[in-house]
């Protein structure tokens, strides 16, 4: 069950209620002041590739360094999903990171905004829903033994807004339920991130939904 909905027949919008922008772009002026950047010197060029910013996502800004290869690759139009992996030949695909292109024309940047989930999944806070402290999330997992973090970030912060550890978790396909609080938040759209791991690293699945702060 994928955490951000599919793509529908008319171009979406991001930030409209739709699909929010989660990062690296808070804002869609940011968006096209990278773009100005870009054509005047060439500034930043791998927003323009999905894949880097996928994986710059993933370990840059959720700080899952073992996870450093991608697994898959699909472009779809202003659509793209990519598989990242643990680097090394143990695991599987970690998470489908789904990207959009923040505004109109070749140069427009990939956005990330959420994740498609299978095994591992993060429904509630739902997507796009107003913020609160402390929020309740959930999902569906399968596996065994697993450990479930929750954290929550905004792009404009290196430091987390809140975090909880962790709740147990397994089967095929079970709820799964765990509380965090927050605090600090100023950007309009964070990220509420879950994970879990252990077996061969630290971090071997993750799964992201978007909430609003107003």
């Amino acid at each position: 069950m994928p955490t951000t909905p599919a793509p529908g027949g008319s171009l979406p919008v991001l930030g409209s209620g739709r699909f929010q922008p989660l990062w690296p772009f808070t804002t869609l002026a940011e968006a096209q002041a990278w773009e100005r950047d870009y054509r005047s010197g060439g500034h930043a060029p791998w927003h323009l590739d999905p894949d880097q910013t996928a994986l710059s996502f993933t370990r840059g800004y959720l700080g899952f360094r073992d996870i450093g290869r991608i697994s898959s690759h699909t472009v779809s139009g202003s659509h793209a999903r990519i598989g990242v992996a643990l680097s090394g030949p143990e695991g599987g695909t970690a998470a489908i990171v789904h990207l959009m292109r923040y505004g109109t024309g070749p140069e427009a940047p990939w956005e990330v905004v959420g994740t498609d989930d299978t095994t591992f999944s993060l429904t509630m806070p739902a997507y796009g829903s107003l913020a609160r402290s402390p929020m309740v999330t959930g999902g569906r997992i399968t596996g065994v033994d697993e450990g479930i973090r929750v954290q929550v970030r905004q792009p404009s912060s290196g430091a987390l807004l809140g975090t909880s550890c962790c709740t147990s978790a397994g089967g095929n396909d079970q709820p799964w339920k765990q509380s965090v609080s927050f605090s600090g938040a100023r950007d309009p759209v964070l990220t509420v991130v879950a994970s879990t791991g252990g077996h061969v690293a630290e971090v071997e699945r993750f799964t992201v939904t978007a909430v609003r702060t107003g």
